[in-house]
């Protein structure tokens, strides 16, 4: 059980996060969600339930400013997820340099500016949970810039295990997962996506937010794990 302990999830207004913060509240943690929308943090409060202990903070995780103005007023804490993230991608040659760059601004140096914020408010014995993607470790086609970002955070959050020890840090790399991320897409193409990713996996589906919030929460839990990259991809890296 997590009562009273206090875990900060950004990007817990929806998908992963807001799965994520769904179990910790059922397990009697305080939960702080941060992300850009406010409509969408007021809206997975209520999800929360009446019962649930939760914060909510507007947060532009590509600002440096305001994630360390945040991390000074939330003050001590023990569990840090870090689940906002864009995941665009495109052919290499024709993907706009910019596009690229707010790619890295987004994922990359949003999870490190967290990192080095919280760290110094966190339990000594508490985690930081960072999020890659399977594309670090399974090369695809258009996927070029934010397969070297994922696996750039890895590669953080395994060396952050060592520098900021006996805090933990882990990093999650999830597989393709049905959540809200790809609601742009047109809901046949969509479908056909996921059926034909899921018809070429081990397990035969493709994920839910649900199936990595529970990664989530054995790295929280599990004060023996650090340093790791935990996938939960359904067997997508042995295809």
């Amino acid at each position: 059980m997590l009562t009273g302990q206090k875990i900060v999830i950004i990007g817990g207004s929806s998908g992963i996060g807001l799965a994520t913060a769904k179990l910790a509240a059922a397990e009697g943690a305080e939960v702080v969600l941060a992300s850009r929308s406010a409509q969408k943090l007021e809206q997975a409060a209520a999800a929360l339930g009446p019962d649930a202990s939760v914060a909510t903070y507007t947060l532009d995780i590509t600002s440096e400013a305001q994630v360390q103005s945040l991390f000074a007023e939330l003050g001590a804490f023990d569990h840090l997820v870090i689940t906002a993230a864009e995941t665009s991608g495109g052919p290499f040659l024709t993907t706009a340099t910019g596009a690229a760059r707010q790619l890295m601004d987004n994922k990359f140096w949003g999870q490190y500016y967290a990192a080095k914020y919280a760290a110094p408010h966190l339990n000594p014995h508490g985690s930081i949970t960072l999020f890659s993607g399977v594309v670090a470790f399974k090369a695809m086609t258009g996927s070029s810039v934010l397969g070297a970002v994922n696996a750039a955070v890895a590669n953080l959050g395994q060396t952050l295990a060592l520098e900021l020890a006996p805090l933990r840090v882990n990093t999650v790399s999830p597989g393709i997962i049905d959540t809200p991320s790809r609601a742009g897409m047109a809901e046949e193409a969509r479908s056909a996506f996921y059926s034909s990713v899921a018809a070429k996996l081990p397990v035969q589906r493709v994920g839910t937010a649900s199936d990595v919030a529970e990664g989530v929460l054995y790295l929280i839990r599990n004060g023996f794990v650090t340093g790791t990259v935990h996938h939960v991809e359904g067997g997508h890296t042995l295809i």
